[in-house]
């Protein structure tokens, strides 16, 4: 099998993917062999080039997959998948609010760019949604073990997601799902191991910044400083020799470099932190894991390779103001 793992920035220069292959050893047993990053390009041609070998294909992804319970109360379509589908027919959706006036559950990415006095309360208010809160899906807020993400519809600072989430549903993902393209979505579509199949790419979302902490990876400062990234190294790779991974040589001298002194150096190490948590899923290291709440499995989606609940959310009066979805 394949498994792949793409840092989504907003500047498609600054996407990067890394990708491995499960084979057999000669001498029995099965080992990844993991190259260095490499541009994305198309993602829907290399995700079409990667499915021609006819093994099946796990495509982690660090970008929101998935939407707020709050927001997805009393849509008509049955979860994620089909939402994202139909949004081909409402180019609308991805146009960012510059003001408030102009945010609504059909438009509701925002703000175009700074403005004074512009808050999460306000945006959730413009939404209909009761609090800033509920702009999070249960899978954003921050755990013992990681900070909080970003929200899906906001698109402002160094950390936001929601210019990442417009460029990949816009631009690949609802086009593919209109054409029938063949794509998996976990977990709406199911579980990990159960959507493996030759000739199905199965895309789930990644955070880098939750795989590090699974993996052992620490840093000695910020992960945009190459020293730091290249004080990672030798974690990297114990935590590959634990997975079965190989790294090729390009790939064993790019960690050596710290994965390069430029701008997008920060990016192919996410990539790889990403594929190696996709990797760890795939071999059980990690459990699919997946909360029994019918609002993550039909519509916010989870982050692979994560276990840890936020504590005390969704409280008890959340729950009792949401119906199940339909």
């Amino acid at each position: 099998m394949i498994a792949a793992h793409a840092d989504w920035s907003v500047d498609p220069r600054k996407r990067w993917v890394s990708i491995a292959r499960r084979v057999r050893r000669r001498g029995g047993g099965v080992e990844w062999r993991a190259e260095a990053p490499r541009p994305v390009g198309d993602p829907a041609a290399l995700t079409a080039q990667l499915l021609a070998e006819g093994v099946p294909l796990t495509f982690g992804l660090d970008l929101p997959l998935g939407l707020p319970r709050g927001f997805s109360v009393g849509r008509p379509e049955s979860g994620f998948p089909e939402f994202l589908r139909g949004l081909v027919a409402r180019p609308d959706f991805f146009q960012v609010s510059p003001t408030l006036e102009t945010v609504s559950p059909e438009r509701p990415f925002y703000p175009a760019r700074g403005i004074k006095g512009m808050t999460r309360l306000s945006h959730a208010a413009a939404l209909g949604l009761a609090d800033a809160a509920a702009l999070s899906r249960l899978c954003d807020r921050a755990t013992l073990e990681r900070p909080a993400g970003a929200p899906v519809f906001w698109t402002l600072g160094a950390n936001q997601t929601g210019k990442g989430a417009i460029g990949a549903w816009r631009d690949w993902l609802a086009p593919a799902l209109a054409a029938g393209g063949p794509l998996a979505l976990w977990p709406f579509d199911g579980g990990l191991h159960d959507l493996l199949a030759p000739g199905r790419a199965v895309l789930a979302e990644v955070y880098p910044a939750e795989a590090m902490r699974h993996l052992g990876v620490t840093l000695p400062g910020s992960k945009r400083l190459p020293h730091a990234r290249r004080a990672a190294a030798g974690a990297l790779g114990a935590a590959m020799a634990r997975l079965g991974v190989r790294p090729s040589p390009a790939l064993a001298q790019a960690m050596e470099a710290g994965f390069g002194a430029d701008a997008a150096g920060e990016d192919r190490f996410d990539s790889q932190l990403g594929l190696l948590c996709v990797v760890a899923v795939l071999e059980g290291a990690r459990p699919d894991f997946v909360p029994d709440d019918p609002w993550v499995q039909k519509w916010e989606g989870w982050v692979l390779g994560q276990t840890a609940l936020p504590a005390g959310w969704p409280t008890e009066a959340m729950l009792a103001a949401l119906p199940p979805p339909a």
